[in-house]
């Protein structure tokens, strides 16, 4: 009767951890270690998810009981000031940023995640890509910053989003 018993319960969690969903959110900006750790601070409110950040590859692993759970988990990811691609297309990485599509002289944003040096030097590189910016105030550990030049916003946002991080026009 015990091994039944344990037989069944053994089912039943393997059943269970079964259902749980994981995602991968590739391609984040991970320089350091202080960036993996102000990956799990973001997601750390939301319940029922675990999330690991793997610096070396620049992903962030995301597992939730449910969709639900784990798009919550994706949405805190964005609102910490990171991004990437998610490997399940029913989990989506909403980053608005809030461009307008026009074109501008200045433009202020805040949300990025900058922890070191190496995180500011990743923000001016994306924002060197992008054709008529002439600098910008990013520095470390700051909130907000802005971008000069004559250049369009939503290519500011896009290019941050593609070198791993995010953020919001201010």
């Amino acid at each position: 009767m015990k091994i039944i018993l344990a037989t069944i319960t053994l089912a039943l969690t393997l059943a269970a951890r079964a259902a749980d969903l994981t995602v991968s959110i590739t391609e984040v900006h991970l320089c350091c270690p202080s960036c993996v750790k102000g990956v799990a601070k973001a997601v750390a409110d939301v319940p029922g998810l675990t999330a690991k950040a793997d610096q070396d590859s620049g992903t962030v692993t995301l597992t939730g009981p449910d969709a639900a759970t784990v798009q919550k988990g994706a949405d805190a990811l964005v609102a910490g000031g990171y991004f990437g691609k998610s490997s399940d297309a029913t989990i989506k990485l909403n980053a608005d940023g809030g461009a307008k599509n026009q074109k501008v002289q200045s433009l202020k944003i805040e949300g990025v995640h900058l922890c070191c040096g190496k995180c500011v030097k990743a923000v001016s590189a994306a924002l060197g890509t992008v054709s008529g910016v002439t600098g910008n105030t990013a520095a470390k550990g700051a909130k907000s910053f802005e971008v000069t030049g004559d250049f369009n916003d939503k290519d500011v946002l896009d290019a941050l989003q593609k070198a791993g991080l995010t953020g919001q026009e201010k």
